[in-house]
């Protein structure tokens, strides 16, 4: 388990609904990862990411809404800046998305 932190720190992570616009495949990264463009709607804008889940196809991927953390700083990955976080979880060695259970409109918050 990893440390106990206050309330108030959890508070700061701004997660938030996104729809994968664009997915396209990023060999220059270390590990097997895609380069994804996600519409987090009119307050946010899009955002890209780099993320290792290529255990999903391309076509699966695009479309799809995630959540992601949306205030991290950027990330330089190989020569693409990662601008958010989608989140998911490790299960047998693959990446296994976080969604919502039905559609919701781009930009909606994790409360």
């Amino acid at each position: 388990m990893k440390p106990i932190i206050p309330f108030s720190v959890f508070e700061q992570v701004d997660m938030r609904i996104g729809t994968i616009i664009d997915v396209k495949p990023f060999p220059a990264a270390r590990n097997p990862a895609y380069q994804l463009w996600i519409d987090f709607g009119e307050e946010i804008g899009i955002k890209k990411s780099s993320a290792q889940i290529t255990a999903y196809s391309i076509e699966t991927l695009t479309g799809a809404q995630i959540i992601a953390v949306v205030n991290f700083q950027p990330k330089q990955i190989a020569q693409f800046m990662s601008e958010c976080l989608v989140l998911g979880i490790l299960n047998e060695g693959c990446i296994v998305l976080i969604k919502p259970a039905s559609e919701v409109a781009n930009g909606t918050s994790i409360s």
